[in-house]
């Protein structure tokens, strides 16, 4: 019986992996999983943040206590601020020391509103540590200069009385430093960050880097330029050519997927046409991260310096109503796709991805919470996040795929996506993504290298693609058990289902 159901699966079965469990060397670095809260609608005021006179929510010195645990749960590593284009705007002095004292700023980039500065350094800093992520700061190169970066290193970094910034830092309620290591040097200079040519922002960045003092007790810094928009890699070539690899850490990508820059569509009423499409430009993150890699190769080629892809995700017309700046959208069954197949593009990518940050955590873009008041909900973004947080600092597996298509009309897409792990104490977990949204897909696995003797799993579907969480059905879409996965012989039986992500335990 044994010998017929392995022979079943290698003729009848439609997609076929090869995974070698004693083959991997590159770590998945858990920074992969990192997330990103720009000042951007709802997202910090109003999200995160509802101010520490707030006696309706309950929160830790105005943070949100239920986003904070629900983030603890999704084991957050990295979380990148303030942004984005708010953040060379951004000047960090106004947003220290006493509340009532700080001046009041007008977000130019997001709505035209005024903020009054009171979530600032220590409101995040402090979150992050609440929630136990890395903080990332992103610095004001834009509109900024050296001596202000400067003096945010010596504030946030520097030791107890060593310099005028870290005084001054203890008389606004914090005597040891934050320690923080990882620092964006502007962000999109090519665009919103100053619409500079990649000759000139290199020679800004070697400045801006030149003087970014190591004031983390003897810990280097990580520094991440701002890197190229999507296909531009004559960027990311003229930044590797003229930095030195002593002076940056990081080279930036961010990477959205959209149907139109013009005419994005609904989060939530679209056809199968434009899900293709989205799916399709989700999936050309492979291709930009081979080819930027090639490129990085080639004046890099021990890898030292990271790739950061340091914001991705859906992007469509914000929810009906909803302030257009502010770039408020519902999140389906469609972006728990985008998010297994990036996922597995960065895991199996991850001798050179180093860190990402889906834009954004909550309220903006494709979000992994949505608020309402005193409510929150989980999107199916969240879900795959926390199905998929296994991977974080496990070993990679290579594995070899060969998958059917995903067919629209003249088109084709790779219907099924992969990639696994072993993690610290061997245990074994492979993600599967099928995207076609109407045929389930047979899969056969040959697990070489190990033997297992069984295998259980978790499932995120829905029947039709634009289902989601809403605040009067906040678990419509959820995780479950997965019976579909059969182990016979050290070879895995698979029956994945339309538009759905699995992550498989094998033991």
């Amino acid at each position: 019986m044994g010998f017929l159901l392995l022979v079943s699966m290698q003729v009848f079965a439609q997609n076929e992996i090869v995974i070698n469990t004693d083959l991997g060397k590159e770590i998945i670095n858990k920074n992969i999983y990192g997330h990103f809260a720009e000042h951007l609608g709802n997202c910090i005021y109003n999200g995160f943040y509802v101010g520490d006179t707030n006696k309706i929510i309950p929160n830790t010195n105005g943070v949100r206590n239920d986003i904070i645990q629900a983030l603890k749960e999704l084991k957050v590593p990295v979380l990148r601020w303030p942004g984005g284009c708010f953040a060379d705007t951004y000047q960090w002095k106004d947003g220290v020391g006493p509340k009532e004292k700080r001046p009041a700023m007008v977000n130019r980039w997001w709505g035209g509103v005024t903020e009054d500065n009171s979530f600032g350094t220590h409101d995040f800093l402090n979150m992050c540590e609440l929630m136990g992520a890395a903080p990332y700061l992103a610095a004001n190169v834009g509109s900024g200069t050296v001596q202000n970066l400067i003096d945010w290193t010596q504030y946030v970094n520097g030791k107890p009385g060593s310099s005028p910034m870290s005084k001054w830092r203890t008389e606004n309620g914090r005597e040891n430093p934050w320690n923080v290591k990882i620092w964006g040097v502007g962000n999109e200079a090519w665009g919103c960050g100053g619409n500079m040519k990649p000759e000139y922002y290199a020679n800004i960045y070697r400045q801006y880097a030149t003087f970014m003092g190591d004031w983390n007790n003897g810990e280097h810094l990580f520094r991440v330029a701002s890197g190229s928009s999507g296909n531009d890699y004559n960027w990311t070539e003229v930044l590797m050519r003229e930095i030195p690899s002593s002076l940056m850490e990081g080279i930036a990508l961010h990477h959205y997927a959209v149907i139109d820059w013009n005419a994005k569509g609904s989060a939530t009423a679209f056809d199968e046409k434009q899900y293709f499409t989205i799916i399709r430009n989700a999936l050309q993150m492979n291709e930009l991260i081979t080819r930027h890699s090639t490129i990085m190769d080639k004046y890099d080629p021990k890898k030292k310096v990271a790739l950061v892809v340091d914001e991705w995700g859906g992007w469509y017309d914000v929810e009906p109503g909803t302030n257009p700046g502010f770039l408020y959208q519902q999140n389906t069954i469609r972006d728990a796709m985008i998010a297994g197949v990036t996922l597995n593009i960065f895991n199996n990518h991850c001798e050179r991805v180093k860190m990402a940050n889906l834009a954004q955590t909550v309220n903006v873009l494709q979000a992994v919470i949505l608020t309402k008041g005193s409510a929150i909900i989980k999107t199916p973004t969240y879900h795959v996040m926390e199905m998929y947080n296994v991977h974080q600092d496990a070993t990679m597996l290579p594995m070899n795929i060969k998958t059917t298509d995903y067919v629209l009309g003249n088109e084709k897409l790779p219907a099924v996506s992969a990639s696994a792990s072993k993690d610290k104490d061997g245990i074994t977990h492979i993600s599967l993504v099928n995207i076609d949204p109407s045929k389930s897909q047979d899969i056969a696995i040959e697990m070489r290298g190990e033997k297992y003797a069984g295998v259980t799993g978790k499932i995120l579907t829905a029947k039709k693609l634009q289902e989601y969480n809403s605040f009067e059905n906040p678990e419509n879409i959820k995780p479950v058990v997965f019976n579909g996965a059969k182990m016979t012989n050290n070879k895995l039986s698979i029956q994945l289902p339309p538009n759905s992500v699995v992550v498989l335990t094998l033991h």
